[in-house]
């Protein structure tokens, strides 16, 4: 899940809350949301064992 902050820069969330603090885990902040698209695609493929 990416958002856009406010300084507009783009963060990658985990999809589930960490259930520590119940908040989504963020997995990198990128410049843009290009990069982000990219590492999220990575974060998938390595998560089915990559």
């Amino acid at each position: 899940m990416i958002r856009k902050l406010k300084d507009g820069r783009y963060r990658l969330y985990s999809k589930k809350k960490d259930p520590k603090t119940g908040h989504r885990r963020n997995l990198g902040t990128f410049a843009s949301r290009g990069a982000a698209e990219k590492h999220e695609r990575a974060v998938q493929y390595f998560k089915r064992g990559g």
